[in-house]
């Protein structure tokens, strides 16, 4: 893990998030601590706040992320706050573009977000570890065929939702005149179009959206993906580490497969290229002591392959199972 400093005069959000976690709770709980879930907790100021983008693309897998790791909870409609069962934390959603200041803020001790939404709202944040989903990349575009270098563009109108970073981007491009940045919410590719811009900020990941609007990319600012995020002052240091073990594992599992097979000891040695696993494969000798039994980690996306080449090599009854969750010591 990695600390991401970064300084800036952040605005204050604690207000806010107050209102959004202890708000969430039923009047009559709040009063009356027989009503409130987990009667063996009645004060929960002491839980972890986990924010969590609460709409987009990766909602759903980041959810389906959350539960896969052990974080049983139920959402009630119409609120953006829910407490899991087995553990002292909370998972507060959020907007996904102010997550980073919420945790950089210290009012949510670990979130989820995009590395470009870090970058642009200049937070202290450690980041714990990449999810490998929301991989795009931030870049500059203008209409096809009228730009070949963004120093074209350095001076004139550009169009983002990403002003800090576009702003330090062209302050390293000007020569005189400072770049005209606008900042928009939404259809930032239909700004050239539209005669509001020379060109765009704006992430791409297939560049589908980018070629419909008759835009190219001229440049690249930043790669970027989702990752897991904690403040460094938070004082749950210890159930973050437990979290960031719980979600690696997952996540483990759901890349690679547990193949085991049969194979004449006198072959193991082409089967052990095959399925050299994760750092080892496992190993166990059987009763007819010419031939062992094999267990290894495989990418999911090669198993099907793996497979075929373990039946051509020699071996037998070879299986291949699920891996619901790990723990692989990392």
């Amino acid at each position: 893990m990695h600390r991401i400093a970064l300084s800036t005069a952040r605005a204050p959000v604690a207000a806010a998030a107050a209102a959004a976690y202890y708000g969430s709770r039923p009047r009559e709980a709040a009063c009356d601590p027989q009503l409130v879930p987990h009667p063996e907790r009645h004060d929960r100021r002491g839980e972890l706040l986990f924010g969590v983008p609460k709409k987009g693309r990766l909602h759903e897998k980041i959810v389906g992320m959350l539960k896969g790791a052990g974080l049983e909870y139920k959402r009630e409609a119409r609120l953006d706050i829910a407490h899991c069962r087995d553990l002292p934390v909370s998972l507060v959603f959020l907007p996904a573009a102010d997550i980073a200041t919420y945790v950089g803020e210290g009012d949510v001790d670990m979130g989820i977000t995009g590395e470009d939404i870090i970058a642009e709202s200049e937070v202290d944040v450690i980041e714990l570890m990449r999810l490998g989903m929301g991989k795009c990349r931030l870049s500059v575009q203008a209409p096809a065929g009228t730009t070949q270098d963004p120093r074209q563009l350095a001076g004139k109108r550009v169009v983002t939702s990403f002003p800090v970073l576009t702003k330090k981007y062209f302050a390293s491009l000007e020569n005189g005149e400072a770049t005209k940045v606008k900042c928009i919410s939404g259809s930032v590719e239909a700004s050239c179009g539209l005669g509001l811009a020379d060109g765009i900020v704006d992430l791409v990941e297939t560049g589908t959206t980018m070629r419909a609007a008759g835009l190219e990319e001229v440049s690249v600012i930043m790669h970027t993906e989702t990752v897991l995020i904690a403040n460094p002052h938070s004082h749950h240091k210890e159930l973050i580490e437990l979290l960031r073990k719980r979600i690696s594992g997952f996540i483990t599992a759901s890349r690679y497969m547990m193949v085991t097979y049969n194979v004449p000891r006198h072959l193991l040695h082409v089967a052990r290229q095959i399925t050299p696993g994760k750092k080892s494969p496992s190993i166990q000798p059987l009763e007819d002591e010419a031939w062992v039994a094999v267990s290894a980690l495989v990418e999911k996306s090669k198993a099907a392959t793996i497979m075929d080449s373990l039946e051509a090599a020699g071996a037998t009854d070879i299986l291949l199972s699920a891996i619901h969750s790990s723990r692989m010591g990392d």
